[in-house]
């Protein structure tokens, strides 16, 4: 079998530079529900192409053992639900006894394995194997993909290419393509609906095929082509039955038996498509696939380039997870500037923000660290879409709104972009679109603001079966949507007094304590009818301020999981054992609720161990660091070594969950840097880092912090601070702010192997805003 081994295994940089692209592995989370982006793209690149399996297909391709149905040339990466983008699928193959309807069209019929040895992922380059004997690999440019198909040898054969109209979760509206007889260009589009949205997208494409002669060209539908006609318009098919339909072209005199594939992507028109196309890949066969390869390289090297660690002797695969999860904070949101149909506002517009529930809490602060710039860009994006559509977006895909799945979770990435200094965002402006969110309830509040929130002012918690007429929205998530929206007002409050509005500031910093309204002091909770040994959980609450209930585990990972459509329950994707930590803004309170300091550790341990506490989900993540508020920082390095690298390693299926956008990259990220970040307050937690040393310059002000471990060791038995030390000078808080980053300080880290007194004094532990309940 023909082997093609790609350019980019050579050296590409002197001996002495350290180059992290060989320890990146972009299939790690390829199966066991990762969803990953596995294949070629540049970062934050709309064109990324890749091998469409029918297996777990969401990112495209998967490790799974499935059969490839086709190579499309867009997805999105990492999330969840219904399988997102994957429009217009090439496939390749050699037609039986040399007759179009001897080939396969359909995606059942066309389907066909792959050799699991032969896949070749790298950033900026993807290859695979088919069983056909058809090897396939591809690289991108910003808006445009470039496939090599490689036939097996054969006389008297003419390999087909057929275009489906289709995208991966087959949920195509109506579609077009026009086939020109001469030159093989097909052309056309489609419209589409969101994964996880509302309303409608179309897509356009434009493919040109290079390395010999056009023998025959036509449409295809269902399980037959033909060469007339060569256009063809199709919809969804009688009673709303999915009607299989595309083009295709065949070849001769291929030159070493490939046929390369230019395939222009476009949200504005087939024309923009094919503009993109041929001004960023002009040469298909001139050298442009090994340059693309090299520019995506580069441009990896370049957005990677701040950071750089001291293994220290830590494992291959500990820098490969590192690095591999800093790869993929950067794959999405994507730059699709110049292709909004919608509007243009002159500046850069970035998409498929899916979903900022998740991607708030790690994802965009680690961004805010390496990749400023974009950060500033993506902010930018957000506020734009409050001026043109009306609302902050909690999730936004394919110029869609996506769903809400808890609060107004934009708001927490504007004020941490605020409480971290970005530059270049109008804070005026961002005040106004988060006043919007807390104030105004919009009409259909299921994909964007918050509902309920008559109820919130008035009584202070948002109702079990709340009485709602203003807008409308899945009547659920009482207790997690009042948690959400306290912090989220909390937020507020933070960027109200940052801009010298006192009055503000009081109102909201108020409402951010509304949480307390819905802990019941005398509930239990029993596993299998065992008393669990804590009490105090919140509740859902009747209008009437009388309680109702949901059982503490449910929705967790000793129950059934709980969506937002199929059994929508007072907690979103999690149980109220897991909600009950999230406070960020009132951590001591929280822990005076539940008993004081030892009372809350037990807790939090118990959650940790009793199977209630589901990794693969973000929410999660906060709680490993939660020791930190009671005075036991060392317990939290404890804590995550018990997830790194049992649930996050090298591994195929080495996430424990959706990747959700690269969060669960940036949580692999910030544990091996020693800190985990409050979104939206100015807040690192330290923790022992898992290298030796790493150095990260900011790309705003060239200077360079540094995170040094004293007395580290690799096989992880120091992972306790004795003491620390920033500048030179002693520094017992267990937490520091951005100007680590931005003044390029020297963190120094003591380790050893017992906890110590360091970061325990209640004067040393995170703020936190409000008085605790029980003194502590």
């Amino acid at each position: 079998m023909r082997r093609h081994l790609p350019f980019l295994l050579l050296p590409t940089v002197l001996a002495d530079t350290f180059d992290p692209l060989p320890l990146i592995d972009p299939l790690i989370g390829s199966t066991n529900g990762g969803n990953v982006f596995a294949g070629a793209t540049r970062p934050y690149g709309l064109a990324k192409p890749v091998a469409d399996v029918d297996g777990q297909n969401t990112g495209g391709f998967a490790t799974d053992g499935s059969n490839v149905v086709g190579f499309s040339s867009i997805h999105d990466s990492g999330t969840g639900g219904n399988p997102s983008l994957g429009n217009f699928p090439l496939f390749p193959q050699v037609c039986a006894n040399d007759e179009v309807n001897g080939c396969n069209f359909r995606i059942g019929d066309r389907a066909t394995a792959y050799v699991a040895d032969s896949v070749i992922a790298h950033p900026g380059y993807f290859a695979v194997d088919l069983v056909s004997g058809i090897h396939a690999d591809m690289v991108a440019s910003e808006r445009a993909a470039l496939f090599r198909f490689v036939f097996p040898e054969g006389e008297n054969q003419h390999p087909l290419v057929l275009l489906d109209l289709t995208d991966l979760w087959q949920s195509r509206q109506n579609a077009s393509i026009n086939v020109d007889s001469e030159s093989g260009r097909l052309k056309g589009n489609g419209t589409f609906l969101p994964s996880f949205g509302a309303g409608s997208y179309m897509m356009h494409f434009c493919v040109d095929f290079f390395g010999g002669a056009v023998y025959d060209s036509g449409v295809w539908v269902n399980n037959r082509g033909g060469t007339e006609p060569k256009d063809l318009y199709v919809t969804r098919g009688f009673n709303l039955f999915y009607l299989e339909a595309g083009g295709w072209v065949r070849f001769e005199g291929l030159a070493n038996n490939t046929v390369t594939a230019r395939v222009g992507i476009s949200f504005i028109s087939a024309d923009q498509a094919c503009h993109s196309a041929e001004t960023e890949i002009p040469g298909p066969l001139d050298g442009d696939f090994d340059r693309l390869a090299t520019e995506a390289e580069d441009a990896w090297r370049e957005k990677l380039d701040p950071v750089s660690i001291n293994p220290g002797g830590a494992s291959k695969d500990l820098q490969s997870s590192f690095w591999s999860g800093l790869y993929r904070t950067m794959i999405s949101p994507q730059n699709y500037t110049g292709e909004n149909p919608k509007w243009d506002s002159g500046i850069p517009y970035f998409d498929s923000f899916y979903c900022i529930w998740d991607s708030f809490r790690v994802q965009h602060p680690i961004l805010t660290i390496v990749d400023p710039k974009a950060q500033v860009q993506m902010v930018n994006s957000l506020l734009d879409m409050y001026q043109n559509e009306g609302w902050l977006p909690d999730c936004h895909m394919s110029f869609c709104n996506g769903w809400t799945q808890g609060g107004s979770n934009a708001d927490v990435v504007l004020v941490d972009a605020y409480v971290k200094n970005l530059t270049g965002i109008d804070w005026e402006l961002a005040l106004k679109a988060i006043i919007q969110d807390a104030e105004v309830e919009p009409l259909e509040w299921a994909y964007h603001g918050r509902g309920g929130l008559q109820s919130w002012k008035d009584l202070l918690y948002i109702p079990y079966l709340d009485f709602d007429p203003v807008g409308f929205g899945t009547n659920s998530r009482s207790i997690s949507r009042t948690l959400e929206y306290a912090y989220n007002d909390y937020c507020l409050s933070t960027l109200a007094r940052g801009l010298g509005y006192e009055d503000l500031y009081d109102k909201y910093v108020t409402r951010s304590a509304n949480w307390q309204n819905l802990w019941s002091d005398e509930q239990n909770s029993t596993i299998k009818g065992n008393d669990t040994g804590f009490t105090g959980f919140f509740q859902p609450k009747y209008q009437n301020g009388t309680w109702g209930f949901q059982d503490p585990i449910a929705c967790s990972a000793l129950a059934d999981f709980c969506s937002l459509t199929t059994n929508p329950s007072e907690t979103f994707e999690a149980s109220i054992w897991q909600y009950q930590f999230l406070v960020p803004q009132s951590m001591s309170a929280l822990i005076g609720l539940m008993g004081a300091e030892k009372r809350f550790v037990e807790r939090l341990d118990f959650f940790h161990t009793s199977g209630l506490a589901d990794i693969s989900n973000e929410p999660v993540f906060s709680t490993v660091y939660l020791y930190h508020y009671a005075g036991r920082p060392g317990l939290s390095t404890k804590r995550l070594h018990t997830y790194i690298p049992s649930s996050f390693n090298t591994s195929n299926g080495g996430l424990p969950g959706n990747d959700d956008s690269g969060s669960m990259g940036g949580f692999v990220v910030f544990g091996m840097l020693g800190l985990f970040p409050i979104a939206g307050q100015d807040v690192y937690l330290i923790s022992a880092p898992f290298f030796e040393e790493v150095n990260i310059t900011s790309p705003l002000t060239g200077q360079t912090a540094r995170i040094k471990a004293v007395g580290f060791d690799a096989a992880y038995e120091n992972i306790y601070i004795q003491n620390v030390t920033v500048n030179g000078q002693p520094w017992t808080k267990s937490w520091i702010g951005h100007a680590l980053f931005t003044e390029g300080w020297t963190l120094e880290v003591v380790l050893g192997n017992q906890e110590s007194d360091w970061g325990t004094k209640v004067e040393d532990r995170p703020p936190s805003w409000g008085e605790a309940i029980v003194k502590l």
